[in-house]
């Protein structure tokens, strides 16, 4: 209560002082419009009076310019007070639950796990949202953003071609960096297939032979070690060890190598995701015994395969249609992303890295291809960003009906790293939070003395 009160004071007296300098604000723009009606004076013998038509344009504009204020001061009122609600009520309940948890502890011996104090249905909640730069895009002012990138995508591309004419005399279409970078991709195919029919087939037969001897074995400690060690074995060796072995065997190129490193991981993700959230339904199924056995049906792992998230789940929040149109532009501003990185590589990096080679190496030409190459990178992270987790996701959500599209949150916005972390990839993020920080945070000494001790610190 005190840290409410203290948060109160500070925010009325911010509020007093702004308030006074609104005030000194007002007062002007009051001078200024009865300055302006003086000037007003009503046309004699009904003549149009130009001068007099634009005095009262200015006049009608700057009672406009006075209102807004005022209008965007009780908006932020009315979005203060809510927002003031949501976190009285978001408190609350997590008073209750870290009550509970403390509870749970003291009843427990100092070897439970932290996991143990997260239940099945509690999680990531699924719900029905659009991605928030859908919602930004409406705003004109926001839109601008978009406009100036494509506008700054068109000057490189007439940079290019000016240049490549002026040099060779000729219109030069060749894009040589892209069919390097893209390189051997019937390799990259092949190799995507067999992982995805791996990460279909292995991973389910485990489970479900696991679930389904699970009740009737004498040694059920012993048939979940064996069928344990069998899956950790399909994940290192089989997509771990087996995909690395592709890139480094054939030499992919780097775009090449990317794709077939990310979709490892991807499927990695995947497959652990989809044994740890079921296997505690058949343990409980197993305390209970009940029957049958809770065992999902292919359909939803192969939903949740092609799904834009890591957290697995039976079933998910679906829109009602798919926007065919919505996904066509998402995949032409993938394409379009693509395509500008390309420029950026061949107008901003390539010229670098050539001058480079002709020079003897030294600390002074690194540190300038550092600097003159962080222009290019900040570029290549914002297109990378809008390109894979903005386009790329969001046109699979709309081909899945894919409800729940929070796929990033406002990481512009951070001003630590912390935030930063937790906010530009809500999809990895929430997998390392439940799977890694939650499932592995053993409470130790430092929990007690330090409530949020190293692990937190240092990941979330």
């Amino acid at each position: 209560m005190m840290v409410g009160e203290e948060k109160s004071s500070m925010r009325n007296r911010w509020l007093t002082s702004k308030e006074k300098d609104e005030k000194k604000r007002s007062v002007h723009r009051e001078e200024t419009l009865q300055t302006l009606q003086e000037t007003l004076q009503k046309p004699e013998n009904g003549q149009f009076d130009p001068e007099q038509h634009m005095a009262r344009k200015i006049l009608l504009t700057a009672e406009a310019e006075q209102l807004k204020p005022f209008f965007m001061k009780e908006v932020g009122n009315h979005f203060d007070e809510f927002v003031t609600n949501l976190i009285d009520k978001s408190t609350s309940l997590d008073t209750s639950g870290s009550a509970t948890s403390f509870a749970i502890l003291n009843r427990g011996k100092s070897n439970h796990r932290a996991k143990d104090l997260r239940n099945r249905p509690e999680g990531k909640l699924f719900v029905v949202r659009r991605s928030m730069l859908d919602e930004l895009f409406e705003v004109d002012h926001i839109r601008t953003i978009y406009h100036m990138f494509i506008a700054l995508l068109i000057l490189f591309i007439l940079s290019t071609v000016v240049v490549d004419y002026i040099d060779e005399g000729r219109l030069v279409l060749e894009f040589s960096l892209f069919t390097y970078a893209f390189g051997k991709f019937s390799v990259v195919i092949c190799t995507w297939w067999s992982m995805f029919l791996a990460t279909l087939i292995i991973p389910y037969l485990l489970f479900e032979r696991w679930a389904k001897g699970y009740t009737t074995s004498s040694r059920p400690v012993v048939h979940s070690f064996l069928y344990g060690m069998l899956f950790m074995l399909f994940q290192v060796v089989g997509l771990g060890c087996g995909a690395t072995y592709v890139v480094l065997a054939y030499t992919l190129p780097p775009a090449s190598r990317f794709v077939v490193i990310f979709e490892q991981v991807r499927f990695i993700m995947k497959a652990h995701s989809f044994i740890r959230e079921n296997v505690p339904r058949v343990l409980d199924a197993a305390k209970e015994k009940s029957c049958p056995v809770p065992i999902p049906q292919v359909s939803q792992y192969l939903y949740f395969l092609f799904a834009p998230t890591l957290i697995y789940r039976d079933s998910y929040p679906r829109n009602p249609t798919i926007r065919w149109s919505y996904v066509a532009t998402q995949f032409a501003q993938v394409f379009g992303c693509m395509f500008y990185a390309y420029y950026i590589f061949e107008r901003l990096c390539a010229p670098l890295f050539r001058n480079i080679k002709q020079e003897p190496f030294s600390v002074r030409v690194l540190v300038l291809c550092i600097f003159n190459s962080i222009l290019p990178g900040v570029l290549m992270l914002f297109l990378s960003f809008f390109a894979v987790l903005h386009c790329w996701l969001n046109a699979f959500a709309e081909m899945l009906r894919f409800g729940d599209r929070m796929f990033y949150k406002d990481w512009w916005n951070s001003t630590s790293y912390a935030n930063y972390y937790r906010t530009w990839n809500v999809v990895v993020h929430d997998w390392l939070y439940y799977y890694a920080y939650k499932d592995f945070l053993w409470p130790t000494f430092l929990d007690y003395v330090r409530p949020r001790s190293w692990t937190c610190h240092y990941v979330f």
